[in-house]
Formats: structure tokens, sequence, C-alpha cells
């Protein structure tokens, strides 16, 4: 009885938690594993290019140009870290969540449809916007997680930002595995995980006595 009192009693906060850890560090962990096995991507690099120019590319540039896919998503996550403070100020964390839904639909855009177009660019953007977004993500996610939550569950809320993080590394590693040549750009669902609706503009839904300090 006392457990489901609590699940009543906090059900606008645990649904919180689970938008904002879907949206906030769960893309964070699965974007950082999930391009780990890199025979496929190496492969249509190959591909690609004997498609344009009619003769192979030498392996240690393969090499080089899937390091440099896998590496931008890094890339992108510091200048989007780095911008966070300034535009969450400037602009408010909700309307930043809200951009960052933007970006998160063209990046998964651009790597869904990366083999269709045969360009192996569009990953390079792709993985690039995908950084930028779980940037801001990082950032604001646990900010919202712990000025939504009172007191006495600030710190519960504040460790899920860690589960979602591993949850999302654990997703990647599964998918990345199971994913086949003909289906690892074709598959939506992988792209567009951090795309459930996750927006802070909900956030009016839920009761005034649990958001006593929601930020703007």
């Amino acid at each position: 009885h006392f457990i489901l009192a609590l699940q009543v009693k906090f059900r606008g906060l645990f649904q919180m938690i689970l938008v904002l850890g879907i949206g906030g560090s769960f893309p964070y962990g699965f974007h950082i594993s999930v391009i780990n096995y890199p025979s496929h991507i190496r492969k249509f690099i190959n591909e690609t290019w004997i498609e344009r120019h009619g003769s192979p590319l030498h392996p240690e540039t393969i090499m080089l140009l899937w390091s440099f896919i896998v590496s931008v998503y890094g890339i992108g996550g510091f200048l989007g870290s780095l911008c966070c403070g300034y535009l969450t100020t400037k602009y408010r964390k909700k309307k930043c969540q809200m951009l960052t839904n933007l970006i998160m639909l063209v990046a998964a855009l651009f790597m869904a449809f990366s083999k269709t177009a045969r360009s192996f660019e569009m990953i390079l953007v792709g993985r690039f916007l995908y950084g930028i977004g779980t940037g801001f993500s990082l950032n604001i996610h646990p900010q919202y997680v712990g000025e939504i939550s009172p007191k006495k569950l600030r710190g519960f809320t504040n460790s899920t930002v860690a589960v979602f993080l591993t949850l999302g590394k654990l997703t990647g590693q599964v998918v990345g595995l199971r994913l086949c040549s003909e289906l690892w750009t074709h598959n939506p669902g992988p792209q567009l995980v951090s795309l459930v609706p996750r927006s802070p503009a909900q956030c009016h839904r839920y009761p005034n006595n649990l958001l006593l300090s929601f930020p703007k």
C-alpha cells in the first residue's frame, strides 16, 4: 500500500523522470555505443567511393573516415555543451529543449536516408548534429530533474541521470550488434529513439506543488 500511495502521489514526477531520461542522458549513451561496430560502415564507405570514382579506397583512408565519423559526435557534443549555458540563460530551458528536438529530427533524417542517397557524408553530418543535440540534452536534463523534484527525493531523481545513460549504452550495444548491413541505416527506431515525445512544453500538466521551482 505504501508503494502504491507513493506512485499515486508522485506520478507526475515519475512521468517527468521517464520523459526527461529518454530525451536527456539516454541518447548520449546510445549514440556513443551504437556506432562502435565498424564493419558495415566501412563497407558502405568503400562501396560508395567505388560507385563514384570506380576504384576502392585504401584501407587506411577508410579507417580515417570511419574514425572521423565516430569522433565528430564528440565534437558536436562539445559545441552543444559550450553553447548550452548561454542559450538556456537567454532563451530558457524549455525553448532550448524544443530546439534539441528539432536538431535530433534533422540528424535522424540524415542518418536514415544516408544509404538511400549513397552518401557517407550524410552519416557524418547526422553524427555531428546528434552530438550537438545530446550536448544540449545532457546539460538540461540534470537541471530539470533536480529543479522539479521535492527536496526529499532530489538525490533519487538526480541519480536517474546515470541510470538512463547506462541504459542508453546498453541499448546501443545491443542494437549495434544486431543490425545487419541491410538495416543499419534503414531501421528508424534507433535513429529516432531520442524523439520520443519529451518536450518540457508538457510540464504545465503537472500540479503546482510538484513544480515549485520549475524552470522556465
